[in-house]
């Protein structure tokens, strides 16, 4: 292969070819003449089998593959990164297309320093006379699907337009139905045309069954929506499922009383794009004017139920008025107390009234075996709690479970040396509500009034241990001047031997590993944010030989890319 490629047109043949090879291979083994790519869009795909986000990515450009090779005038070539021949060969049978020979990995590198390749998987698209369309195919095609054929910067500010100009003339038709569907459907099969659901509010349900967060939801959404239907029935809720399972589909819709998008329907993945979507659950609430009247009402129809509705500016306002109302009435005793539900546990299992916890400082404290970050972070907390403890007596932790069995939670609460809710109580769903609890571990600061001082209480001990009580703002700030008087003297900026290539900067920060002495450090250090370099304050100010390191070697992977470590 010469080493001309740098420029934009290549020369396709002997882009891919050698001197002994003038073929590309299929799964099978047969060979195929790189002669028939002629008149051919040309895809290059550099992945790897070891590769998580290649492993990722591939089913998804199958699907695409297969539903544009019709059109005759596009071809993928893979081109391995792979470190042994077997694993290209079980890597490669999943793959409908075309690949340059493992065997020649003499092109194949060439290729990688052609398209100067330096995060995996890369996808590059050349149009019918080797002029690079993109090299951003992979975000491109993650984004956009087949709709972004043929994978060029026009098609993408094409779409976008398009997407503009749909916002702007925005219905409930131009948002459901596609030029071959124009209706949506039961749990039964039966059609609903999407004209029978203009001018009423309706709800779109971004929905994945494998997702335990969205399954749960959709239990408290069917409550919710059969009481309003009984009350209003200008209502009406539309799911967009995100499955990749069409048996799992069918299951769900046979729980659910709404209507749904069909499985797989081109509209879900654009409906995903169209409305940013982020987290999950997510209901839009679309307007009886086909307008978009909120984005996610998810976490209202949760805490506020039927009182959410018609979801409009004006019922919010309501809402933020009763809930700061309720905030600013909240007592211990109105967060834990439900009913005859009036105590928590002590570590002998005694049943402790709350209202012999009213007046400490507590700590409620959303955990569980089962999670990693949890498990990481109760040590630290036991730690903290003990030292608090010593000097403070009125203080308390009380640990709110969502482990999946009895025996899970005895033997982490085994581990913990404060109070607890009983195992599966019921008061967990009130106190989640409460204080929005998305994820875990969650560490909520309440006062000695019982009022809400932070739910980040977790980000503050992992910072700042037991020097954080009583969590306050004012504490906070008296722990901020300290740590501005720690730094005084030192200068804002200093060049260090390891790393002479910018200046280090004195930066705050919550934690790092040291690149000379190789111990974390936190509150401060001297950082380069360009090269993710960071030394201790001492060592960097210290005089000290200089330490060349030690150079990274292979691949380095990290979120949805595997890079070369320079």
């Amino acid at each position: 292969m010469a080493d001309t490629l740098e420029f934009d047109v290549h020369d396709v043949q002997s882009l891919l070819s050698s001197s002994e090879r003038d073929y590309l291979v299929l799964n099978n083994g047969d060979q195929v003449a790189i002669s028939t790519l002629k008149g051919k869009k040309v895809g290059l795909y550099f992945s790897a089998s070891w590769c998580p986000p290649c492993q990722r990515f591939t089913p998804n450009l199958v699907d695409i593959y297969n539903e544009l090779v019709v059109k005759g005038d596009l071809e993928i070539v893979f081109v391995s990164a792979d470190e042994d021949e077997e694993s290209f060969t079980g890597y490669f049978s999943k793959m409908p297309w075309l690949a340059v020979p493992f065997s020649d990995s003499e092109t194949r590198e060439a290729l990688d320093k052609c398209f100067k390749v330096s995060g995996i998987p890369h996808l590059v698209f050349l149009d019918e006379s080797g002029k690079l369309l993109s090299d951003r195919g992979v975000e491109i095609i993650g984004e956009y699907g087949s709709d972004g054929y043929p994978f060029t910067p026009e098609r993408v500010k094409e779409i976008k337009d398009q997407e503009e100009e749909a916002r702007k003339n925005q219905t409930l038709r131009s948002l459901l139905e596609t030029p071959s569907r124009d209706f949506v459907i039961k749990a039964n099969g039966d059609k609903v045309p999407v004209a029978e659901l203009e001018g009423k509010t309706v709800g779109l349900y971004f929905m994945l069954s494998t997702f335990k967060r969205s399954s749960d939801y959709t239990g408290i959404l069917v409550k919710v929506y059969d009481e309003l239907k009984a009350k209003d029935s200008n209502f009406e809720i539309v799911m967009i499922p995100l499955d990749d399972d069409e048996e799992l589909l069918k299951k769900e819709l046979d729980n659910i009383p709404w209507l749904s998008l069909p499985f797989k329907d081109k509209k879900c993945e654009k409906l995903v794009r169209y409305f940013e979507l982020s987290t999950l659950p997510t209901v839009v609430i679309i307007g009886p004017d086909g307008k978009t009247l909120h984005p996610n009402v998810a976490d209202a129809i949760e805490e506020h139920g039927v009182n959410a509705y018609p979801f409009t500016p004006d019922k919010f306002a309501e809402l933020e008025k009763i809930e700061k109302a309720r905030l600013e009435a909240q007592t211990l005793e109105s967060v834990l107390v439900s009913g005859d539900l009036d105590f928590v546990l002590g570590k002998d299992g005694v049943k402790i009234p709350v209202s012999d916890l009213v007046g400490k400082h507590i700590l409620i404290y959303f955990s569980a075996h089962w999670c990693p970050p949890c498990r990481a972070f109760t040590p630290k907390l036991v730690e903290t709690y003990k030292e608090i403890k010593s000097k403070h007596d009125a203080f308390e932790v009380i640990f709110v479970s969502s482990d999946r069995d009895q025996a899970s939670y005895d033997e982490y609460y085994a581990t913990m040396p404060w109070l607890s809710l009983p195992y599966n109580d019921k008061r967990k769903q009130s106190l989640s509500r409460t204080f929005k609890v998305n994820g875990i571990p969650l560490l909520v600061a309440l006062g000695p009034t019982g009022k809400t001082i932070t739910t980040e209480a977790r980000g503050l001990v992992m910072l700042h241990g037991a020097e954080a009580f009583p969590f306050t703002d004012e504490r906070l700030a008296e722990i901020e001047a300290k740590f501005a008087d720690m730094a005084k003297g030192w200068p804002d900026k200093v060049k260090h031997d390891l790393h002479d290539e910018h200046e280090l900067v004195l930066t705050r920060s919550q934690g790092f590993m040291c690149d000379k002495c190789d111990k974390e450090g936190t509150i401060w250090a001297y950082n380069c944010e360009d090269c993710n370099f960071d030394l201790h304050p001492e060592c960097a100010l210290e005089k000290d030989e200089k330490d060349n390191g030690k150079p990274n070697e292979g691949w380095v992977c990290e979120g949805d890319v595997c890079y070369k470590a320079s």
